[in-house]
């Protein structure tokens, strides 16, 4: 039986759980047992990417030790597995035992739509939706973990649904976490791009692997009443679960 250990990221913890929650519904519907340890917190990467190594160094040891008996570790945040699996090296690049045993997790590390296709070789989820759909890659899933196709091979195969590709899919957001708070005017000029684009694909719904980019573009849409969304599809989604990014 097909077992996996759930690593939910902060963002998906304290602003969106039913993002969690379908990701459980979507196992459960899978057949894949699971595991959930009460005691995991942030991976470390807010503090990493505004310099403060100390700080998530100690946030990185403590995902280690939570997981690193897990035999498969699945999050729903590529930028959250990019961190573990890519930037723990970095962190632990003066303290060696750490550092191997940071490669040993991030080796066991995957986002959600990596193991559904990689690992367990599942395009249909069993997911519907009845509209077009188009996909937002973020930026650390698609150029830290090399995750493109295997979003869209999900896309393709909901029910009643079109996928349609947008213009400049791969181009960032402007979300970048702390970036957009640092940086409001550029980031709102990324966006506003981003949305363009969207808008101009015809599709009715926008849907993406990372919450922090979909907060982003949904935080653009709802400010100009633009009404495009991201779709509820019962049962478990075809990716992220349950994302609404814009209106509806």
């Amino acid at each position: 039986m097909t077992h996996a250990t759930l690593f939910i990221p902060c963002i998906v913890d304290g602003m969106y759980p039913e993002v969690g929650e379908a990701v459980v519904k979507l196992f459960q519907r899978l057949g894949i047992t699971m595991d959930y340890p009460e005691n995991q917190t942030c991976c470390g990467q807010p503090p990493f990417n505004s310099g403060y190594r100390k700080e998530a160094a100690k946030a990185a040891k403590h995902y280690i030790e939570t997981f690193e008996d897990s035999e498969t570790i699945v999050c729903p945040s590529g930028s959250c597995v990019a961190m573990v699996r890519h930037h723990y090296r970095e962190l632990f690049e003066n303290e060696s035992t750490w550092q191997q045993r940071a490669i040993a997790v991030g080796k066991r590390t995957f986002e959600l739509t990596e193991y559904l296709v990689d690992v367990l070789k599942i395009q249909n989820t069993g997911a519907w939706y009845d509209g077009t759909i188009t996909y937002h890659d973020a930026c650390h899933l698609k150029r830290y973990l090399g995750v493109a196709a295997q979003p869209r091979a999900l896309i393709r195969q909901v029910k009643g649904a079109t996928f349609v590709e947008m213009k400049d899919s791969d181009t960032c957001c402007g979300f970048g976490g702390a970036f957009s708070t640092k940086y409001p005017d550029i980031s709102t000029v990324m966006v506003k791009e981003k949305v363009k684009n969207i808008l101009d694909s015809g599709a009715d719904a926008v849907v993406g692997c990372d919450m922090g980019c979909l907060m982003n573009i949904k935080g653009y849409l709802t400010r100009h009443n633009l009404d495009v969304r991201g779709p509820s599809l019962p049962g478990g989604a075809a990716i992220e679960p349950q994302c609404h990014p814009g209106k509806g």
